[in-house]
């Protein structure tokens, strides 16, 4: 669990709302990620883009902010996260309230307007999980053609504008490559395509690199932000066509979406898997924190945190909705406009193995 002990609910009243929230945010994830974390049996792996992570937008991020986002991410064993900005002061104070036995992973800082200065981060509790030491930003290999002439000539090609980062990890008896993307989000239509060829590219690469018998491990996991609008996008079909599978418990129908307005799924969790003990799916969901802590009904308790921006536009004009300033900016950049994303894995195949044994298979 993470480190409460700054916290004094006796004498400060922020903090007695700050650990009455912790308790109800408990109890939700305890009904939502309906899990028993094992050290030897299972994994609980999330991806979540956590809202420029961490900017002065709009306003530091509240200490209580910081309570609530590690309390989420304690309930898990593995989480990519997306958004993590240049400045690192809030991963370590993440860091710092999960605990020592948390470690992270993260990228050099994404250079252009395109990347945001943003970085890609692995935060793993050190106890059940493993960093194999593959770690690796992703670069697009050249273009391989033919002149009029039949040589070999190579052409560079754009390179994804959020780099992704793909790291190796081990739990129990598994083996795996981790790879996060943030995919550019455009104009801001369904197949924008930029987004599509930045979806395609990077899916063929890892596709080639999983047929490849000296990678790393057999095993690939894609996961991150992909701003994928619905199931029938050609986004979706760029992933699928280059035979990622996608959980039956975190796809179809009953999927709710990922983003804090309810109305996209932007985030993924896929596997490409060629070794047949690894990829069994458990439980799975997406977590909408919205329902425990900075909730709808709370706006009149934070209207002082908010400053003028709550009162007026930054034309200088009086600001004539201020509810939807509430939901939708100022609360999203305390936590996130996305929910995690999250599902079991089996890690242990004891009983798989022995029973080959016996059968002389292994």
């Amino acid at each position: 669990m993470p480190r409460y002990r700054d916290l004094d609910p006796t004498n400060k009243p922020e903090d007695r709302r700050i650990a009455e929230r912790l308790l109800a945010l408990r109890r939700q994830l305890d009904r939502d990620v309906p899990v028993t974390r094992t050290l030897l049996h299972n994994l609980l792996l999330a991806t979540w883009n956590i809202r420029e992570f961490d900017s002065p937008a709009y306003g530091e991020r509240l200490p209580e902010a910081f309570y609530y986002i590690a309390e989420i991410i304690a309930r898990f064993d593995l989480v990519a996260i997306q958004e993590v900005r240049k400045d690192l002061k809030a991963l370590h104070r993440l860091q710092e309230l999960l605990g020592d036995h948390w470690h992270y992973l993260v990228t050099d800082v994404t250079e252009g307007e395109p990347g945001n200065e943003e970085r890609m981060a692995f935060l793993y509790d050190s106890r059940k999980v493993r960093f194999g030491g593959l770690a690796s930003e992703l670069v697009l290999p050249p273009l391989r053609t033919k002149d009029a002439q039949g040589k070999t000539v190579y052409q560079p090609v754009t390179q994804i504008a959020r780099t992704p980062f793909i790291c190796g990890f081990e739990a129990g008896w598994t083996r795996f490559m981790l790879c996060t993307v943030h995919i550019l989000y455009g104009k801001g239509i369904a197949d924008d395509p930029e987004r599509v060829a930045e979806i395609d590219h990077i899916a063929q690469f890892l596709r080639r690199r999983t047929l490849d018998d000296t990678a790393w491990s057999p095993n690939l996991i894609l996961l991150g932000d992909f701003n994928i609008f619905s199931h029938n996008d050609l986004t979706m079909r760029a992933l699928l066509d280059a035979g990622f599978s996608i959980p039956t418990g975190i796809d179809g129908p009953t999927r709710l979406p990922t983003n804090a307005a309810q109305d996209k799924f932007y985030d993924q969790i896929m596997f490409r898997v060629r070794d047949r003990r690894f990829g069994e799916i458990g439980k799975s969901g997406v977590f909408n924190y919205y329902e425990t802590v900075f909730r709808n009904d709370d706006e009149a308790i934070y209207a002082p945190y908010m400053g003028e921006a709550y009162h007026t536009t930054a034309a200088g004009k009086p600001r004539k909705d201020q509810s939807a300033y509430y939901r939708t900016y100022w609360r999203t950049h305390q936590m996130s406009d996305h929910f995690p994303l999250w599902v079991e894995l089996r890690i242990d195949y004891s009983d798989d193995y022995l029973q080959r044994k016996l059968s002389g298979e292994a």
